[in-house]
């Protein structure tokens, strides 16, 4: 989680307010991921899965620029994923499509990059 955060009785939160970290349910099951915008009806909804309070950014936090992105790393980590896909094989042209996906998001790469 990240350190400039605030945890908030859900009382307290309110709508655009960004979340710190995933939201997990009872179960752990993602309710909503990192960086998720809260909005009143989502606010509204979450007493309903037994979440009474959150971790959100703090405001002064939304002004801080991203840290850049390691793209090596990605790349590194995304070879170690795919390790057992063989580009070469024709019939498995999902995984490369998949791949390819993954890769442009990890990288913010825009849509045809």
């Amino acid at each position: 989680m990240s350190a400039a955060y605030q945890h908030l009785a859900l009382s307290e939160v309110k709508p655009g307010m960004v979340l710190s970290d995933e939201l997990l349910d009872q179960q752990g099951q993602v309710l909503l991921p990192k960086g998720a915008v809260l909005t009143a009806r989502t606010i509204a909804l979450l007493p309903g899965h037994g979440i009474d309070s959150l971790a959100v950014l703090r405001a002064d936090a939304l002004d801080t620029p991203a840290a850049p992105l390691d793209a090596a790393a990605i790349e590194a980590r995304l070879a170690h994923l795919f390790r057992r896909h063989d580009p070469s094989l024709e019939h498995d042209w999902a995984t490369a499509l998949l791949r390819r996906y993954i890769t442009d998001f990890r990288l913010e790469r825009g849509n045809g990059a």
